[in-house]
């Protein structure tokens, strides 16, 4: 098989872990978005540490994902700038590892999103207004977001560390 030049490996790469983004987003909508929610789509966030082209790709995801959010075009501004600064911070961190896995780029995607997604939601619910408010609604995202990132996300992280695909595409 022809190798890919290397623009277009990463073209491909970032368009397809976009399509796969939002994909995983819609088919568990109803977890997906909300105070609490369990976005299968975030498992996604570690694959910046395997190439640069996750980091657009997850935020054009993100920004296609995000338009079906019921918290509108805020969700995809906030929403998008979290997935970004994550995604960003996790390829920076790629190389600090435990037992050869990046613990600590798992942590970014919970930290942003808690943070940027729990004000959000904290501005459209009745009654959540304040500090407390604002640390009920950042719980219940980072939560939701530690889980996928720390079980899911581990899981993609191994297989595709083992298999070593991304050396094979080309990045």
């Amino acid at each position: 098989m022809k190798k890919m030049k290397k623009g277009t490996a990463y073209t491909v790469q970032g368009a397809l872990i976009a399509a796969l983004y939002a994909a995983l987003t819609y088919a568990v909508a109803p977890l997906s978005f909300g105070a609490t929610q369990f976005r299968i789509s975030e498992a996604l966030t570690i694959l910046p540490v395997f190439t640069p082209a996750a980091i657009p790709g997850l935020a054009v995801g993100c920004v296609i994902a995000n338009i079906g959010s019921p918290y509108g075009p805020i969700d995809i501004l906030l929403g998008t700038a979290a997935t970004l600064l994550a995604a960003l911070m996790t390829r920076l961190t790629r190389k600090i590892r435990i037992k050869n896995i990046p613990l600590l780029s798992f942590i970014f995607p919970t930290l942003f999103n808690g943070i940027i997604i729990g004000a959000e939601i904290m501005m459209f619910t009745p009654g959540q207004a304040g500090i407390v408010g604002f640390f009920t609604c950042a719980s219940g995202v980072a939560l939701g977001e530690l889980v996928v990132c720390y079980t899911l996300g581990i899981l993609l992280f191994l297989g595709l560390d083992r298999t070593k695909v991304f050396d094979r595409l080309g990045d």
